[in-house]
């Protein structure tokens, strides 16, 4: 397990708050990122069992050839582009606007080692699934205790 560093806490929330203010004061009081609850797109579940850990986010509207996907040390990053809605040069009124468009990146640090020559990812449904061996020294071992 990963032990807990304050100083990379503060500097994932200043890159976070960067990222939320950034373009504000373009016709409007905050951004979309804002607006929007945060900016954190696509939303992602993270979880472990002794071999893997498991990352699933959640990438409506994302074609999944627009999706790019990195791996340094234990983490991961996850980038791409969801595009807006063509009207084909027709003019149109929105009535509501709330799903955001554009390019995105997310970066997710792992807890603990992994081997990245053993990952797999697939998109289905809008669900992109990655799948990421554990290093073999953050893995658990069983020690035999031998009686004296």
């Amino acid at each position: 397990m990963a032990s807990w560093d304050m100083f990379r806490e503060l500097d994932t929330l200043r890159r976070e708050i960067d990222s939320a203010f950034r373009g504000a004061g373009n016709d409007r009081l905050f951004p979309p990122a804002v607006l929007s609850g945060g900016g954190r797109f696509p939303h992602v579940n993270l979880r472990e069992d002794d071999e893997h850990l498991y990352l699933e986010a959640v990438v409506p509207g994302v074609e999944p050839s627009a999706l790019e996907m990195s791996v340094m040390g234990n983490t991961l990053t996850l980038s791409g582009e969801r595009k807006g809605f063509d009207a084909g040069g027709t003019p149109h009124v929105w009535h509501r606007n709330e799903r955001g468009i554009g390019r995105f990146q997310r970066t997710i640090e792992l807890p603990g080692e992994i081997d990245n020559g053993s990952i797999a990812a697939s998109c289905r449904n809008g669900i992109l699934t990655v799948t990421v061996s554990k290093a073999e020294s953050a893995k658990a071992k069983k020690i035999a205790i031998t009686v004296a």
